[in-house]
């Protein structure tokens, strides 16, 4: 289970700063359960990467980078210290086989995935006009 420091973290520093593109990629990675998608380092091998370096291989500023696009992306767009980030150390806690972390983190992602597209759906409305 998710600790409150890490959810908080996630919904205040990653989630504003991960582009749509970078949401989408990890949540296709985590429902796949790719093993690309790797705990306990950066990267080991590009295209090997942790959430921090998927997301930053989506991001404008950090997709030019490899080896160290996580740790600029948490550190310059995120704005946290990527030794004591409270998403990648429990990431980074938790194993590939460890379903329950993974569903957890994949709900959350999914769920600011919705809001996002139902922020960019044009409302519509029927507006009656009065007539006096």
């Amino acid at each position: 289970m998710l600790s409150q420091a890490c959810v908080r973290e996630l919904r205040s520093a990653w989630l504003p700063n991960v582009t749509d593109a970078g949401l989408d990629h990890v949540i296709d990675l985590l429902e796949k359960g790719s093993p690309l998608l790797i705990h306990g380092s950066f990267t080991r091998a590009v295209p090997m990467g942790c959430l921090a370096t998927r997301v930053a291989w989506n991001h404008p500023q950090t997709e030019h980078l490899t080896l160290d696009a996580g740790i600029t992306w948490l550190n310059r767009v995120a704005g946290l210290n990527p030794a004591t980030s409270q998403v990648i150390r429990e990431w980074d806690a938790c194993s590939a086989s460890d379903w329950e972390t993974r569903a957890e983190l994949l709900t959350l992602l999914k769920e600011d995935r919705r809001r996002r597209q139902q922020a960019e759906q044009p409302v519509n409305r029927t507006e009656s006009l009065v007539t006096a």
